[in-house]
Order: structure tokens, then sequence, then C-alpha cells
């Protein structure tokens, strides 16, 4: 596990090398390198801080879905808090659904089954693509050639909600696999998402998804600003449309962290709504990504080691 989880890290890090090279020549390097070395580096703290609060909102809901479902109870605040960072290390997982690392840390403290405790990262990432969707949303009259795919999404997420709440439609689609080994560990992870999927559990924890992923589009306003936009409301604007697009193209692209997709997506629109030069684009793409992104999973890396210590691998429990 541990040395499978530090290949993918890496090859993740050279992806991400890749795509900030490839970006860079084609919007001409010594141009974004002329807009960054132009940087208001005094906004860095800012930009930082906002991503913090969107994690410590995000932490939120993870420690929400764990006690909703009774898991824990053994589990202080501070262990809370450390598996939730610890799962950012895998934000560089195709629709960062590698945050499952979460549930294996668990198991690792109170031998839950991976298969009871994998649906809240179901339910994490359900819950921040409405959020985006509703972010993008805001913003949708200033691009109109993505309302069809935003609309697509929306139908997407709402069959889906619905079909997992379908009891008659879940239980025909279990008795497939009734005979078979995967069975209890299904519907182990079905009465899971039910219940976390619920539709008034839903609406709260959405709203707090749309709260933490506010704070990353304000702090992209603020890379803006770095680099010479004047913030206004209409800026706050163009910059909540463009981060929570990029976002959910990456997410539906299946790519790891959405790596190429995303910053293909950010620049372009940028350069279309704002606007601004290739390069300058480009360069406001690097910040934001490093500033949320990577940031998170530079911090990921230092969580999982921290939570290694406190639990060694021996204390590893073998349910799935």
């Amino acid at each position: 596990m541990v040395a499978q989880l530090r290949k993918r890290i890496i090859l993740s890090v050279v992806i991400g090398i890749v795509v900030v090279a490839l970006l860079g020549l084609v919007s001409d390097l010594s141009q974004v390198g002329a807009s960054l070395s132009n940087f208001a580096w005094h906004t860095v703290p800012v930009i930082l801080g906002f991503t913090v609060l969107n994690y410590v909102l995000r932490w939120l809901k993870w420690d929400l879905y764990l006690r909703h479902l009774n898991l824990g109870a053994t589990v202080s605040r501070g262990d809370s808090a450390l598996m939730f960072t610890a799962g950012m290390v895998m934000a560089v997982t195709p629709g960062k659904i590698g945050e499952v690392l979460k549930s294996y840390l668990l198991r690792r403290i109170n031998q839950t089954p991976i298969s009871i405790s994998a649906p809240i990262v179901v339910a994490e990432r359900m819950t921040d693509g409405i959020a985006m969707l509703l972010l993008m949303g805001v913003g949708l009259t200033l691009y109109p050639p993505a309302a069809p795919l935003f609309w697509a999404l929306v139908g997407a997420t709402v069959l889906g909600i619905v079909l997992i709440q379908s009891t008659k439609t879940v239980n025909w689609m279990l008795s497939l696999v009734a005979h078979t080994r995967f069975a209890q560990p299904l519907q182990n992870a079905y009465q899971s998402s039910r219940t976390l999927l619920g539709w008034g559990l839903l609406s709260s924890i959405t709203l707090i998804s749309v709260v933490s992923w506010f704070f990353e589009c304000i702090a992209f306003m603020y890379v803006l600003e770095g680099l010479g936009i004047t913030p206004s409301l209409v800026v706050l604007q163009q910059s909540t449309f463009i981060f929570a697009a990029s976002t959910l193209f990456g997410l539906v692209s299946l790519l790891p962290g959405g790596l190429g997709v995303s910053e293909a997506s950010s620049t372009g629109l940028l350069v279309w709504m704002i606007p601004m030069s290739t390069a300058a684009a480009a360069a406001a793409t690097m910040l934001i990504r490093f500033g949320t992104l990577w940031f998170g999973v530079l911090l990921g890396v230092v969580a999982l080691a921290w939570f290694n210590r406190r639990y060694p691998l021996s204390n590893e429990g073998e349910d799935a």
C-alpha cells in the first residue's frame, strides 16, 4: 500500500510538472516568467488563507459524515482532522476518488470496514460537485457555450441521487451479485450511501460545500489582483465561474487531479473573459493550482507521515 501510494504521488507530480512545462511553452515561457516575476507576492498569505478556510470546512463535512454514521466514537477531532488532511495527498487521483485512503486510515484506528466508510468519500465528491455546479451557475451568463455541459451535469447528478434513494432499483442491482464475495461490501456501501445522501443531510452539507469552495474562488480573485487585475464584484463573478468550471471540466475528464484539462480550460477562460494575455492567464492558472491543489497535496504528505507515526502499520485491521 505504501509503495503503491508513493509511486502514484511521484507519477502525479511528474505529470503536473509536464503540464506546467507545456503550459509555459505554449504560452511563451519568457512572457509567463515575466508575469510571475511581476506578481505581487505579498498576496500569497491571503490566497493560502482562503485555501485553508476551504480545507477547514471540508474537514467539517468529513467529520459530520463520520459522526452521522456513528463511526467516530473512538476518533478524536484531532485524528479526524489528521485523516482528512492525509487524504488530500490523493487529490491527484481521478475524481479524487483516491481519497478513500481516509477509509483505510480509519480502519487503522478502529477497524471500521472500508466498505462502510468509503461512501463518505463518494458523498464528499458529490456535494463538492453540486457546489461547483451552483458556483458555475452564478456566472453561466458570462460564458453561454458552457450551458449544455452545465445542464448535462445537473441532470446526471439529480439522476444519481434519485437512483440511490430508490430502494427497489438498488436492491435489484444488488441481487445480481448476491452470491459473490462482493455482496456484503456492496450492501454496506449502499446502506451508508443512502444515509449520507438523504435530501436533508445532502442540502446542509452542500451549503457547507458552496461556502468552502467559494473561499477558493476568492483566492483566485486575489491571484488575479497579484497580476494587476483590480478586484471588483464582476471580477469575483468571473473568478468564481472560471474556477468552478475549470475544476468541473477536470473532474469529468477523469484524469488524475484533472491535470491538463483544468489548466487548459482555466487559461482559455481567463483569456476570453477577463480578458488577459495568454502568458498572464497561464501564470494565473499555475499560481492558483499551486495555491490550492499542490498546497493540499503537500499538506497531505506531511499529515500522512504524522499519521503513520501515531498509528504504525502493525495496528491495521484485516476486515475490508
